[in-house]
């Protein structure tokens, strides 16, 4: 059965059973989500509807609870009209982005406003029982703490190959226990909402396109988000659209093989693989032999602290000036940029987005992967390319996440299921 606000909805019947209503209640209600129009008269001019129609298509979202009238507009000579504006707060996107080490929490509203967020430790190798048990505490907490809206949407990001259409992880090689667990199936009955789950740099690579809509045409946007931590990974967006490829698997770069190296096992448990030469569980393994050498700089006061290294622990140093953590710092880069620059060849991108913990290191990581990806990609293809770092804050797998909701809520096929419902609580697609 699904839940519907307490407002009585008269149009709802018609809704259900014409198509043509339901289409242009869809046009009006975008138009103002997307701040095309702001009132009765600009969607007219707009939508090329009638005044009677755009009238009872207003009257009908402001049933819905989707649009509210705001102050008074300015006049074109006439009676000012009321300002139009989406309803943000009628629904929340609950959201978490796990990654090898760590996840984050969020609850935003329905235009990707961040409501409430939280950020902590958590190894994915826990599994996903445990994993989303603590997730549910955790989003629980920022819920009860906001007084944020019931959700419309889910987002689970995971450091892994995602089967976008059902929601499984396959086989993902630092994620023991989750393959082919159906996250959906666990949390959609739990919220009462559709829940979505993909790869975690693909949401980076959506977070840092939303940033980057301020100067740049997202419908023409050819990105690449590449992230360097714990493991490497690519998002690949074509005209601001995730690309997944047939099952999901596009952009998965730490596992393709490095030239000339075949003797660094991975996790994935073939030789060679990019993760396990430039990755930052391989740094630190070469780092932690070294230092068991020779115990000098800084990586053996913090390997001598702790008892071990960790993939941050690597930027850290190198920045401090600690002359091993340098060296590696440029081999990740430079054994990443020649991967990158067959992907430019290949993709041709606008713009190429740099993230990941062991990408901290900063002008030393993006310096050396800017020069081989210069020198070795296609004259043509680097022409016009930015290579830039990612957002310094670590948000843009969460700005992502609720990128990835309201680009999938309200897209016009899903809309035609749900909007007859009122919201998306308790529907999911078949």
């Amino acid at each position: 059965m699904v839940s519907t606000p307490s407002r009585a909805r008269s149009g709802t019947a018609e809704l259900r059973s014409n198509p043509d209503v339901t289409d242009s209640l869809i046009t009006i209600i975008d138009l103002v989500r997307t701040k095309l129009a702001t009132s009765r008269p600009e969607l007219g001019r707009i939508s090329n509807f009638g005044r009677s129609i755009v009238s009872q298509r207003v009257e009908e979202a402001i049933e819905l609870g989707l649009l509210v009238e705001g102050d008074l507009g300015e006049s074109n000579g006439g009676r000012a009209p009321r300002v139009l504006e989406f309803n943000a707060r009628a629904g929340a996107i609950y959201l978490a982005v796990f990654g090898a080490k760590h996840v984050g929490f969020a609850v935003t509203d329905l235009e990707g406003a961040v409501i409430a967020s939280s950020h902590h430790s958590w190894d994915i190798a826990t599994g996903p029982d445990k994993s989303l048990t603590f997730m549910k505490e955790k989003i629980a907490e920022l819920v009860e703490g906001s007084a944020a809206p019931k959700p419309w949407a889910i987002v689970v990001g995971v450091p892994g190959p995602v089967e976008f259409l059902s929601g499984k992880p396959v086989a993902p090689p630092i994620m023991p226990g989750w393959n082919g667990y159906n996250i959906r199936e666990n949390l959609e009955p739990f919220y009462g909402a559709p829940a979505f789950v993909d790869n975690d740099v693909n949401l980076m690579a959506l977070g840092e396109a939303k940033i980057l809509e301020r100067t740049e045409n997202m419908a023409k946007l050819d990105l690449i988000f590449v992230k360097v931590g714990s493991g490497i990974g690519a998002g690949i967006l074509s005209s601001g659209k995730v690309h997944r490829g047939a099952n999901g698997a596009a952009g998965d770069i730490g596992h393709t093989s490095v030239v000339g190296d075949s003797s660094a096992v991975c996790r994935c448990g073939q030789v060679g693989c990019l993760e396990a030469v430039a990755g930052g569980w391989a740094l630190v393994r070469d780092l932690e032999r070294a230092v068991e050498k020779d115990p000098s700089g800084e990586l053996g006061r913090l390997f001598a602290e702790k008892g071990y290294l960790i993939p941050s622990d690597i930027p850290l140093a190198a920045k401090a000036g600690d002359a091993r953590a340098v060296e590696q710092v440029i081999k990740s880069a430079r054994t990443v940029a020649n991967t990158v620059a067959s992907l430019v060849s290949f993709y041709n991108p606008h713009i190429v987005v740099v993230g990941g913990s062991i990408a901290e290191a900063g002008d030393l990581f993006l310096a050396s992967l800017r020069q081989v990806v210069y020198s070795r990609s296609l004259p043509l293809a680097t022409r016009d390319l930015k290579i830039v770092p990612a957002l310094d804050n670590h948000q843009e797998g969460i700005l992502g996440a609720a990128q990835l909701a309201i680009g999938e809520l309200f897209s016009r096929t899903w809309m035609r299921t749900w909007l007859p419902e009122g919201s998306p609580r308790n529907y999911t697609p078949v």
